[in-house]
């Protein structure tokens, strides 16, 4: 089983030279910054086994999204027979993508391995990749990256790291627990 979704992340650049370290006194940085640019963050995540594959793109496009299951069935899972994909309900998931970018019979052969999990609409939050995605933003992308190259040294670095430690996700929210909650009523 594993798990995908996508971050946008916008990359800025600092407006003037922050103010170096001292002791004593953290780096001081000016409160405006410059725009350059945005990019994408495709995040895999197998809760099970502990491993994440992060990858970096221009855009989340139908190609760019293709191109990053591709890249999973291929070179990380390789030996899988078969492969669970649990993901949000973006237009960009579906069979029909594949078909459009690669031709009916490169993605019939290409997903062949491949049982589509969708979560509901409105409870993305069931998918563990947006728990990782939520880490990756704390340990590693709360702050200003200025280009693509610095963002990909960051995010190349976090889930080798991560996958080293084999960090796995205990899933223990039940079908009780949410029948449990949905039964009771919400106070205002």
């Amino acid at each position: 089983m594993i798990c995908l979704d996508e971050k946008s992340k916008q990359l800025l650049q600092d407006s003037r030279t922050p103010l170096p370290i001292r002791p004593g006194t953290p780096m001081r940085q000016d409160y405006e910054y410059v725009r350059a640019g945005t990019c994408n963050l495709f995040v895999a995540v197998e809760p099970k086994g502990g491993r994440r594959t992060v990858l970096v793109t221009d855009r989340r496009a139908k190609p760019d999204f293709v191109a990053f299951v591709q890249y999973l069935l291929e070179q990380v899972y390789a030996t899988a027979r078969r492969v669970r994909l649990v993901m949000d309900n973006l237009n960009t998931h579906f069979r029909k993508c594949f078909e459009d970018v690669l031709g009916v019979k490169a993605a019939k052969a290409l997903l062949r391995r491949v049982v589509f999990h969708y979560t509901p609409k409105h409870a993305s939050w069931l998918n563990m990749a947006e728990i990782e995605i939520g880490i990756l933003d704390r340990q590693c992308l709360d702050r200003r990256l200025p280009n693509r190259a610095t963002l990909v040294t960051e995010v190349d670095a976090w889930p080798q790291r991560r996958n080293d430690d084999q960090r796995s996700i205990a899933w223990s929210f039940t079908r009780q627990d949410a029948d449990e909650g949905m039964a009771r009523p919400c106070l205002p």
